[in-house]
């Protein structure tokens, strides 16, 4: 069963990107703790790299043993494998040069230098994560003004994908057009599902989904995880947030 979800607010920006990356550290040292290693699905988008940046920063961020992190991702663009818009060129130059990463547990998703299309691609990284048995320990994903996650858009094919983990997008309405995705099941497949979310035109799109919208019509509604959904956002993102889910509100400067 999937958890309800639970909102943190931070003050700002910066705040955010300090404090997600002081959980994500707590959270992989902890599943390492209980089980001698530790999976995440990592984000694009400026939040979710300046959060990882921040990861690359933060004095304790050896309390992780790097070489026993599993990373994989939960969207791409299908361009060439050094294009600086794929998000494992951003992780790269943000956090994974930085650390002691073992590359054999780094699990990017194909290229359009690997793969004719996107669904072959999408096909691929399926079959990948299906010879994984490492449970997904915490999910990171941003959401667009229009209420995307990953690559999974409103009202279209991706996001009613059913009965497989990956998904080729075409058609994007936002560029490039060709991506790859997990897919709603993948992602509620994951332990922790953290949606993390900055600036004022995301606040219609956290209102809505906070609100119980159809997934749908507003996909970030259908981010769940199976132990824990936790919104970690900041101020401006928060305007429209229920009532009755700001009793977590943080106080973060």
């Amino acid at each position: 069963m999937n958890a309800s979800p639970r909102v943190r607010i931070h003050s700002n920006y910066d705040a955010l990107a300090a404090a997600g990356a002081d959980r994500l550290i707590e959270r992989l040292a902890a599943a390492q703790q209980q089980r001698g290693e530790a999976t995440a699905v990592l984000t694009g988008g400026n939040i979710g790299i300046s959060i990882l940046a921040a990861v690359a920063e933060a004095e304790n961020r050896d309390t992780v043993d790097w070489s026993r992190v599993n990373v994989w991702w939960g969207d791409e663009r299908f361009l060439p494998a050094s294009s600086p818009d794929r998000n494992a060129v951003q992780a790269e130059e943000a956090l994974l040069r930085h650390v002691d990463i073992n590359r054999g547990r780094v699990h990017p998703f194909g290229s359009a230098d690997e793969f004719d299309d996107v669904h072959a691609a999408a096909a691929a990284y399926a079959a990948e994560l299906a010879q994984d048995s490492a449970p997904f320990d915490v999910l990171l994903l941003g959401v667009g003004p229009d209420a995307h996650i990953a690559s999974l858009f409103p009202d279209m094919d991706g996001v009613l994908a059913r009965g497989r983990s990956t998904v080729g997008v075409e058609n994007a309405p936002k560029p490039p057009p060709q991506r790859m995705s997990l897919t709603l099941e993948a992602i509620q497949s994951a332990d922790e599902v953290w949606m993390v979310v900055a600036g004022k035109d995301k606040a219609g799109a956290v209102g809505l989904a906070l609100a119980g919208a159809a997934p749908v019509q507003v996909p970030a509604a259908g981010a769940t995880g199976r132990d824990k959904t936790l919104w970690l956002i900041d101020r401006e993102a928060a305007e429209q947030v229920p009532e009755s889910l700001l009793v977590d509100e943080t106080a973060e400067q």
